[in-house]
């Protein structure tokens, strides 16, 4: 099978390898079906047994927060963490109700800002790329969006091929099309057709085709694609955030087209894309991704800034 091409259902998916997976999946269809009234005070408790139980993902939380936001004192970054992991217990609530729950239990959450500057790009015959990062709220917003914006979206294949396929039909179910990550030349030809696309460029993604650019003040590897697939696919980029509010509603925000971007320095535009992304966090840091090992990659001769447990002292 061609590398680029989405996950395809086999036979195989019915062997008891899979069975978990079926399992964990029809845990999800009944999460998404249920009220969400109900269910986003459970994804709370599960952010607590995250907490508590997930020391690994915990400690990462720990790192990034105590990296990011020095200024903090101790007790309000254990708080912050705290908040982090009830936000992640939320998200798989969100996620399941945005894959495989009724579209209903999203339509009457929302607010939507900012869709006259796609429609403005969309106007002058230009693709988009909307600019995101991985808040918790990543799914939620996903299937709000939809409503109002027909927009393909980028993704890395799991590793486990059912849940993979699973996840890929369930979001071209009200997306477009879906564009393996690793397929640059499909994603470019998207854009030149005038298509709007989700980007999302906050991870690590090691050092090969990044540079190390400033992350809340610490050097961070940053993929230098967004301005380069801005470039070639003839696009503007457009910031996009979304938060969820105490009343577990979802606010999505669309931002102007980035003026004067790119300018063609590597470091230059990539410091750009992450303080657009530092800017939307920093409205919301709890519901950022924190879990995920942002720094992990580091200049040559750096020590790593997550060191193993059996090394700490």
């Amino acid at each position: 099978m061609d590398k680029h091409s989405p996950p395809e259902f086999h036979s195989s998916f019915y062997q008891p390898r899979y069975w978990f997976t079926w399992l964990a999946l029809g845990f999800f269809y009944v999460l998404g079906a249920l009220p969400m009234s109900i269910t986003l005070p459970f994804g709370r408790l599960l952010g607590d047994l995250f907490f508590y139980f997930a020391s690994s993902r915990r400690r990462i939380t720990e790192i990034n927060i105590s990296l990011c936001f020095p200024q903090l004192s101790a007790t309000e970054q254990k708080a912050l963490v705290h908040k982090i992991m009830h936000s992640t217990g939320k998200s798989i609530i969100e996620t399941s109700v945005a894959l495989w729950g009724p579209a209903r239990q999203l339509r009457k959450r929302y607010t939507i800002s900012g869709l006259e500057h796609i429609e403005a790009a969309q106007a002058q015959g230009l693709g988009v790329l909307l600019v995101g990062c991985h808040f918790t709220t990543l799914d939620a917003a996903a299937r709000i969006l939809a409503f109002h914006v027909k927009y393909d979206m980028l993704y890395r294949k799991d590793p486990n091929p059912l849940l993979a396929y699973k996840l890929i039909q369930a979001r071209e179910s009200f997306a477009g099309n879906a564009i393996v990550r690793s397929d640059t030349r499909q994603l470019i030809k998207n854009l030149r057709q005038g298509h709007v696309v989700w980007y999302a460029p906050d991870q690590d993604f090691g050092a090969k085709h990044s540079v190390f650019a400033p992350f809340f003040g610490v050097q961070a590897a940053t993929v230098v694609g967004t301005a380069r697939i801005a470039q070639l696919g003839k696009a503007v980029v457009i910031p996009f955030a979304h938060y969820r509010d105490e009343h577990n509603c979802y606010h999505l925000v669309i931002e102007a087209a980035l003026q004067n971007y790119p300018v063609g320095d590597d470091l230059i535009d990539a410091t750009r894309i992450n303080q657009v992304i530092e800017t939307a966090i920093a409205k919301q840091p709890d519901q950022y991704l924190w879990v995920h090992r942002r720094f992990k990659t580091r200049p040559v001769g750096e020590a790593s800034l997550y060191p193993k447990k059996n090394h700490r002292h």
